[in-house]
């Protein structure tokens, strides 16, 4: 991560997009305090978490969860359902009887009937597996949940359920959600607000509507130029944006402009772009609420699917 700045308020989702590798799931290892950053400040209203200690850790560890992305790898295949939502009531001090009534109260929440409680992760299909997961994350009450790429291992149909359900419960508990992906199309449909990441560096930030209709980073345009189209005559004559060449390692990113070497639009392409190569361009706002890090931002803005 270098220079990675956002925020999120209360009840708002904020997506978080970008190939394998760039930098997402570290983002959501540091706010879960799983990984220490070297630098820089993780402020939970208003307040460092690095240096929490005692309760006040614990209250954090509460207020925060994380929905991963496997269901079946992410619940112990040796445990009940009910005793999988109950484990982090016992770690926050309820057992007994108000935990197995927080546990019904919870299956119902997430759409599942009482009797899921006794039986095992195995029986249950992998939309029902992640309603457990989502049970289980919202036992201790939190605020804020990440979700770790929480639809990327379901079938479409079951993808759209699961957002759908996350959003219902965003509207009745007042929830906020870190979403992470790298499918633009579902992000857009649960995130207020997108962020793209590339390299350990966000290239762009802006309202899902505008970033998904007109991206102004050559990045941004290359994932969604990805997005299948659902008319087969657009989707055979509308422009593609491939890029070439390999991502570079993150433990030695190229200079400058990190997108450089890959860039359709830069110099691998265009000769007298060598700012590129050599000035790193700052993430910068270009209008209300639209940052871009580009020399040559929205250049590319028509690659964007007619209906993402």
């Amino acid at each position: 991560m270098d220079g990675v700045s956002f925020d999120i308020a209360k009840g708002e989702t904020v997506g978080l997009v970008g190939e394998s590798g760039c930098g997402k799931s570290t983002v959501a290892k540091l706010i879960l305090g799983i990984e220490e950053p070297t630098s820089g400040d993780i402020a939970y209203h208003g307040k460092p978490v690095t240096r929490l200690r005692g309760a006040s850790q614990r209250d954090y560890n509460a207020e925060v969860q994380l929905v991963f992305q496997n269901p079946m790898s992410s619940l112990n295949p040796r445990m009940t359902v009910g005793q999988t939502i109950a484990e982090p009531l016992r770690a926050h001090g309820k057992s007994g009887g108000p935990a197995h009534r927080r546990v019904i109260e919870l299956l119902d929440l997430v759409g599942m009937d009482a009797g899921a409680a006794a039986r095992y992760p195995h029986e249950f299909s992998g939309g029902q597996r992640q309603r457990v997961v989502i049970a289980r994350a919202l036992a201790v009450d939190p605020q804020l949940i990440v979700c770790d790429e929480a639809v990327a291992a379901l079938d479409v149909s079951l993808q759209a359920q699961v957002i759908n359900l996350l959003r219902d419960l965003q509207a009745k508990l007042d929830l906020s959600y870190l979403f992470i992906g790298h499918d633009l199309a579902s992000v857009r449909h649960v995130a207020a607000r997108m962020l793209v990441m590339y390299l350990g560096e966000v290239v762009e930030s802006a309202p899902s509507e505008e970033l998904t209709a007109a991206p102004l980073h050559p990045y941004t345009a290359s994932l969604l130029s990805a997005v299948p189209e659902p008319n087969p005559q657009v989707e055979r004559l509308r422009e593609r944006v491939v890029l070439q060449g390999e991502v570079p390692s993150p433990l030695n990113p190229p200079p400058a402009c990190r997108f450089h070497t890959r860039c359709p639009i830069g110099p691998r392409i265009h000769s007298d772009r060598g700012i590129c190569a050599t000035t790193k361009p700052a993430l910068h706002e270009v209008s209300a609420g639209r940052l871009v890090a580009c020399h040559f931002p929205g250049e590319l803005a028509s690659v964007a699917p007619a209906n993402p």
